[in-house]
């Protein structure tokens, strides 16, 4: 009962955000920001950002001069479109920018704007190498501006409550979680839809390739660029790390110490160098904040159980399963008493040993000790209009707007993406990377 209330509450609390979501900013409070990279996740971003009261798109950037019209037709012919990033956040009167290019990218235009003095919104993972992580950070510091990660999972309320759950024992001692993004199409292997007129006249490739070594115009790894590890980051950076970013919140964690993956090609060969196929395997040491756990992830794009995914927390006393926007947690606790007979050693002993063994057993523990323990399942959802990606930029303006702390600045946004990006490295060099998650570095010694 207690749960259901728990929803019905965050209903009302919800529909109380969404009404808040309409309500009129004075002209004077308006942020106007850009976004620079106008794919799939920069039109989804921008169209979020525009519904958070009081913003403004003043101008976006793309090499690909498609993207450019399209934004011009969606948005109006009033907003500058631009290939070269540099003219958004050279800008003085644009506040912040949403960076959705891709990987390659993250940090070198997050350092950048914050440079320039702009609020950041950065598509996950960070950074494309983990060499990159504190740059960004000490950036982000230097800059006293507001910068928030887009793993928009982190602002999801079912995040939130179960991280309560959690810390108030309700699956007991945490021991393992077990989490997959599973898909089963050629869009969710990334194949997009390419353009007829892709070519060099159309996209500024030496923009794009800009301090890499020269190579010729390829239109799959700009258009499918998350299948090259050049430019993108694979299964581990696309989704591992949304999964990731909700288990470090929900366990109060700052990270596995020890990563290794494994993974293949096992059926999208299109000219990729990244798996279709991953699984990871990531060690949590005890904290003062939660007990050592074992993580293991998997991506799989060729699943036929079509698209599917989830995260499922197993303590001691129980398990808590995600499901979308909400979560069951099953109970089941195990007797006090340690059992006897059964699948157990006391049938190959002799029968006079056997009744004594028995008889002390059940001197020792009594009828309700000998019983395992179960309770009725506590299920929390959010209502079905709640939106986890309004929410995070909801934060991310409020940030903007009268600096309040975001909910996944760049710290919590490297913690996030290294593991992910050192699964990479397990797979590519076949070894076991160890990682400092407090002190955010590669541990080489071990």
């Amino acid at each position: 009962m207690a749960a259901a209330n728990s929803s019905l509450a965050f209903a009302d609390q919800w529909q109380n955000r969404v009404d808040g979501y309409s309500r009129k900013i004075s002209p004077i409070d308006k942020i106007r920001f850009g976004t620079i990279g106008m794919g799939i996740m920069g039109y989804n971003d921008t169209n979020t950002a525009l519904k958070v009261p009081g913003t403004e798109l003043v101008a976006v950037a793309d090499i690909y001069t498609g993207r450019l019209a399209r934004a011009k037709e969606k948005y109006g012919n009033n907003i500058q479109v631009t290939q070269n990033y540099q003219d958004i956040i050279n800008r003085k009167d644009i506040d912040a920018v949403i960076i959705s290019t891709s990987d390659l990218w993250h940090a070198r235009i997050s350092i950048d704007a914050l440079k320039a003095g702009k609020a950041v919104y950065c598509e996950k993972p960070m950074v494309h190498e983990i060499s990159e992580g504190l740059d960004v950070i000490n950036a982000w510091k230097k800059s006293n501006k507001t910068m928030q990660i887009g793993s928009q999972r982190v602002s999801n309320i079912a995040i939130q409550k179960a991280r309560e759950e959690i810390k108030s024992g309700a699956i007991g001692q945490l021991a393992m979680v077990v989490a997959n993004f599973d898909r089963q199409s050629a869009l969710g292997a990334w194949e997009y839809t390419m353009p007829p007129d892709a070519s060099v006249t159309t996209v500024d490739w030496k923009r794009y390739i800009a301090g890499m070594k020269d190579e010729p115009y390829d239109p799959k790894k700009f258009f499918w660029w998350r299948n090259y590890k050049a430019f993108g980051t694979g299964v581990a950076g696309d989704l591992f790390v949304h999964l990731i970013s909700g288990i470090n919140v929900i366990a109060d964690s700052k990270g596995p110490e020890k990563i290794y993956a494994s993974g293949q090609i096992c059926y999208w060969k299109d000219g990729r160098d990244v798996p279709d196929v991953m699984a990871g395997v990531m060690q949590y040491p005890k904290t003062a904040e939660h007990p050592e756990f074992q993580v293991m992830l998997r991506v799989d794009f060729i699943s036929g159980n079509s698209e599917s995914g989830g995260t499922q927390f197993i303590g001691s006393e129980g398990v808590l399963t995600f499901d979308g926007n909400g979560f069951t947690i099953h109970r089941h606790k195990m007797s006090k008493a340690p059992g006897i007979g059964g699948w157990d050693a006391l049938e190959t002993y002799p029968k006079q040993m056997q009744e004594e063994l028995l008889k002390a057993y059940n001197d020792k523990w009594s009828v309700p000790d000998q019983k395992d323990q179960s309770q009725p399942d506590t299920i929390f959802q959010a209502p079905d209009n709640y939106d986890e990606h309004l929410e995070h930029f909801g934060h991310f303006f409020d940030g903007v707007r009268v600096g309040t702390p975001v909910v996944e600045d760049p710290v919590f946004g490297f913690r996030a993406a290294a593991p992910c990006l050192a699964a990479n490295e397990s797979y590519f060099d076949n070894k076991i990377i160890h990682w400092d998650p407090v002190n955010m570095k590669l541990n080489h010694t071990l």
